[in-house]
């Protein structure tokens, strides 16, 4: 190697301790992309060789052989195969579960196959005594022909000498490298035509050239080529991947009985097994499944509160000190009303993000997540999805923004669309100010048998409701989104352990790094947006209702504050936003509603929270009338003199806001992470279609 940055690929099966590895050596100096063209993560970071040399760790997607089946599996092995333009490997780390050797053999051997420089980390060595298992490390390397170095990760042990071992390899040619087997014996005349046409290919890689070379190459003469020589010999691809994997296994085998000393089938049960027993109990481990996701879910409120507060109190008292200290210009306003208050419905968020990852990442640390997608995997598939959509639907009951971006993990494409497509139907922390107010409007404060208040049973049922239509709208959704992928739910379940704190920390701050740079982007402009349409409105007529409360205030100075709330309230009817208002009251009268709580729909769509606010200006009233915004609404008439907020129009909204996608945030990460905007804009009409139309339903039946 030159001196020149190494790039290394990390690579190895699931669960193995890929992570901690990556996260060992490089700290906080990684950065998350997605490969080009997927939605699959990307992590690199750079870390420090003992020669003083930099080195970028790329850490590649787990995957158990080179035959891919899912996205993220298509990733690594297009890296492996050469086949990633931007990706190019000066050697792999191959991450093995010392626990678990012979399955992680079967990728090792292969990535040995193809002639590419690797050193093998063995990990979970700790975890390999407990079950009573010794390996000849030395005897190891000896047949596998490669470096192979004991780390723990979680304790920084052996990272060191790894680190010694990655600077003294070189990148042999390929014919100096050792073959695991006689790979060309699989199918020796189709590989000898295939290594006269690309030389530069070991036998191995020939095989899969003729396999996936439709995937691998770009070049439609390399493609003929190819086919002609798959015709020529009538290659079975079927056969021949059998016949290497049986191969392979007859080899490893005889590696491991030379290599690896193991107990009897009486080894001892260990604490996993023993815990297992209790947690994946068929009634006790829903019972533990349901009471780990409530805590799950009453942790993000109760430790979100404070920082949620303290960041909306620190914007509200800047734009406070902005509003006494700036000249009243429209640039004041825009900052005021569109910037601050654009980044901070962007920040607001950003403590429930790293709470919700951080308890993630330790559900994941301990290895009860899994379990949890297990568990719950029965109920999901009915309807379309698998156990691995449970987590986001659950953690949209927080925020669907970091839920949408939890699905990541859901390999399958249809059941990651879908998950992502009905996890905003989910009840959301946002939406509580418009159910608590819109519940004490119109429903009564009464109980049942002395302790079961009503309005707290319309609140459940308003979050049962969520859940229902998600996953009623998933059934329905199965049969129309045309992705032919073939489900798979094939879970290890990964050994308890005890969570890395600085694991968390770190995710943490990276997800909420990359909601606030890339859904940022879309929310502050969105912002903006709306302030224009509510702060400006077509011709003169705000000028002149500027010039008529101007008057007003100067001939009634003592009625000052009363007249500013009632000139901002005309202004806002007169302004883009309040003529949209009236423009769609025709549409929404079905509903029940008028054209303020049109303006209410419209400016809600920030943030749903944003209809209190909204509503609290537009009822705004003489200073001396001390009435509370509940009390002002119960107040609000029609033109003809009938009440705005009836039990049916108070019932319509609510569903309306359950059903309805008021809220940017959600659409611009739903765009983030389909990469398109045909999703959102499928997901916004849908939601909007389907809110309507059960509200009007409820309006109709309670008229």
């Amino acid at each position: 190697m030159t001196n020149k940055i190494v790039h290394i690929a990390l690579v190895g099966n699931p669960n193995s301790g890929k992570s901690s590895l990556f996260n060992a050596f490089t700290g906080l100096n990684q950065h998350v992309g997605n490969f080009p063209g997927v939605t699959v993560d990307k992590k690199t970071g750079i870390f420090e060789l003992e020669d003083n040399r930099k080195a970028e760790l790329i850490d590649l997607p787990g995957t158990y052989s080179l035959y891919p089946r899912r996205a993220d599996e298509w990733v690594a092995y297009k890296v492996l195969m050469g086949a990633d333009k931007e990706i190019k490997a000066d050697l792999i780390v191959l991450v093995a579960d010392a626990s678990n050797l012979k399955r992680n053999l079967l990728f090792c051997s292969q990535i040995i196959d193809l002639k590419i420089p690797v050193v093998m980390a063995l990990t979970m060595n700790d975890l390999a005594a407990k079950k009573d298992i010794k390996i000849d490390i030395g005897g190891l390397e000896a047949d596998l022909g490669i470096p192979v170095v004991a780390v723990n990760p979680r304790k920084n042990k052996g990272l060191a000498e790894l680190k010694k071992v990655i600077a003294k390899m070189q990148p042999d040619a390929p014919s100096k490298l050792r073959d695991f087997m006689d790979t060309a014996s699989l199918a020796p005349e189709a590989v000898n035509k295939v290594k006269k046409a690309f030389p530069e290919w070991s036998d191995y890689a020939c095989i899969h050239q003729l396999i996936n070379h439709q995937e691998l190459l770009n070049n439609n003469q390399d493609h003929e080529i190819l086919n002609a020589i798959v015709a020529e010999n009538n290659f079975n691809t079927t056969k021949t991947q059998a016949e290497e994997i049986m191969q392979r296994y007859t080899r490893i085998r005889q590696i491991m009985q030379k290599n690896v000393l193991e107990t009897g089938p009486l080894e001892k049960k260990l604490f996993t097994e023993k815990l297992d027993n209790i947690l994946m109990h068929k009634t006790w481990g829903y019972l533990i499944l349901f009471s780990v996701l409530f805590l799950l879910f009453q942790s993000i409120f109760w430790l979100a509160t404070y920082p949620m507060d303290g960041i909306e109190w620190g914007f509200a008292a800047l734009a406070g000190w902005l509003s006494n200290n700036l000249p009243e210009v429209w640039w004041s306003n825009l900052l005021i009303n569109g910037f601050v208050a654009g980044l901070s419905g962007i920040l607001v968020f950003v403590p429930q993000i790293m709470i919700l990852f951080g308890l993630i990442t330790i559900l994941e640390d301990t290895g009860y997540m899994a379990r949890i997608s297990f568990l719950s995997d029965k109920l999901m598939r009915k309807v379309g999805l698998n156990g691995k959509s449970v987590m986001p639907m659950i953690s949209s009951f927080a925020c669907a923004v970091p839920a949408i971006m939890g699905a990541r993990n859901i390999e399958n494409k249809k059941e990651r669309l879908l998950t992502i497509l009905v996890t905003p139907l989910m009840s959301c922390s946002a939406r509580l100010p418009v159910y608590t107010i819109l519940i004490a409007l119109v429903i009564e404060e009464k109980y049942y048998f002395g302790f079961l208040s009503l309005q707290g049973l319309v609140m459940m049922a308003l979050y049962l409701l969520g859940t229902i239509m998600a996953l009623l709208v998933s059934y329905i959704m199965k049969f129309f989104i045309n992705i032919k992928e073939k489900s798979f739910f094939i879970l290890e379940l990964p050994m308890y352990r005890a969570p890395r704190w600085k694991n968390a920390g770190i995710t943490m701050i990276e997800k909420a790094r990359i909601f606030v740079t890339d859904a940022g982007k879309v929310i502050m402009v969105i912002s903006l947006l709306l302030w224009f349409l509510s702060s400006f409105g077509p011709g003169d007529k705000i000028e002149k209702t500027e010039a008529k409360y101007a008057a007003l205030i100067e001939a009634r100075p003592t009625d000052t504050d009363s007249l500013q709330k009632q000139l901002s309230t005309e202004k806002l009817a007169n302004s883009y936003a309040g003529i949209l208002g009236k423009t769609i009251e025709p549409a929404i009268a079905p509903l029940g509603y008028d054209w303020k709580i049109g303006i209410a729909l419209i400016t809600s769509f920030a943030a749903r929270e944003v209809f209190v606010g909204t509503m609290a200006t537009l009822y705004s009233v003489d200073e001396e009338d001390d009435q509370s915004l509940r009390e002002k609404l119960q107040a609000a008439t029609h033109a003809n003199g009938e009440k705005v907020y009836t039990l049916a129009t108070g019932l319509s909204l609510m569903v309306f806001y359950v059903l309805a996608m008021q809220c940017m945030s959600t659409l611009a990460v739903v765009k983030r992470e389909t990469k398109s905007w045909k999703w959102p804009t499928i997901q916004l009409v849908y939601m909007t279609v389907l809110a309507y139309g059960m509200s009007w339903l409820v309006f109709t039946l309670f008229s």
